[in-house]
């Protein structure tokens, strides 16, 4: 899905990011696969990051030299500076981070017990903190962007997503204080994403007693009355990373429909 302002006059995909390097984590699937498409397809190189070697094998065949990829749990410890590392030993520079690497969580929040919770924030929040760090640290003599994929669920309560919408705050306050910590060299926006026609989602869908019913009532929640599509978010995260947004720093883009302004 590609808006027709993304587009050069000859039809051809506006190449953005030509000479830029750029590393999205939880790249192999869903968001983080359709945003590694959108930047490779506007010039960039691209080190996609993720824990599934067969589904990255699979993308970086489809998307030629221009990706790469580096296997890592950003849990351990170390393993955001040491994918910062292979970027630059790659390719030499390093101009843009997509924070996309995240698990989703559902339950009963009194019920939660905290090694879950602990589990939950260690990728979604001290595993991005830490790759924010490393990226940072990276871009600090020529300047970058860094875009932190948030969620709807940072903004609004909804039961039994406490403990993720938590996860996914702490990531939105992130983004402000470090947009303004790390500037003038360095951009911090976040996109926040609503119901996102994701493999995740389909995986969530199909274990609800009526699937069809599901899906019904959280379209028709939507005031655009149609879910996202990872292509929708994609091309959010690429403005937002992209020269296009050279004067913002510090916001939490809705791609929802809608559902937040309702």
């Amino acid at each position: 899905m590609v808006a027709r302002g993304d587009l050069g006059d000859d039809g051809a995909m506006r190449e953005r990011f030509s000479g830029q390097v750029a590393v999205v984590t939880g790249g192999t699937a869903g968001i983080g696969a359709e945003t590694v498409r959108r930047l490779v397809a506007e010039g960039a190189r691209v080190v996609l990051v993720g824990r599934s070697g067969e589904r990255a094998a699979a993308l970086v065949a489809a998307l030629g030299e221009r990706a790469s990829f580096v296997a890592a749990d950003l849990t351990d410890d170390g393993s955001a500076e040491a994918i910062v590392a292979e970027a630059l030993r790659r390719h030499g520079r390093l101009d843009v981070l997509v924070n996309n690497a995240a698990m989703d969580h559902t339950g009963d929040l009194l019920d939660t017990p905290l090694a879950e919770v602990r589990a939950l924030f260690e990728l979604n929040v001290f595993g991005a903190i830490a790759m924010l760090q490393a990226a940072a640290r990276a871009m600090q003599s020529d300047g970058g962007s860094i875009v932190n994929v948030s969620s709807r669920l940072a903004s609004v309560g909804v039961p039994t997503m406490s403990l993720y919408s938590a996860s996914k705050g702490a990531l939105l306050a992130l983004t402000r204080a470090a947009a303004v910590e790390l500037a003038p060299t360095i951009r911090v926006n976040a996109v926040a994403p609503g119901m996102t026609r994701t493999p995740l989602f389909e995986a969530w869908l199909a274990e609800q007693q009526d699937p069809v019913r599901t899906e019904r009532e959280t379209v028709a929640s939507v005031p655009q009355q149609r879910l996202a599509e990872p292509a929708d978010v994609a091309a959010a995260i690429a403005f937002l990373a992209s020269r296009d947004a050279a004067h913002v720093t510090g916001v939490s883009l809705p791609v929802d429909g809608g559902y937040t302004a309702a």
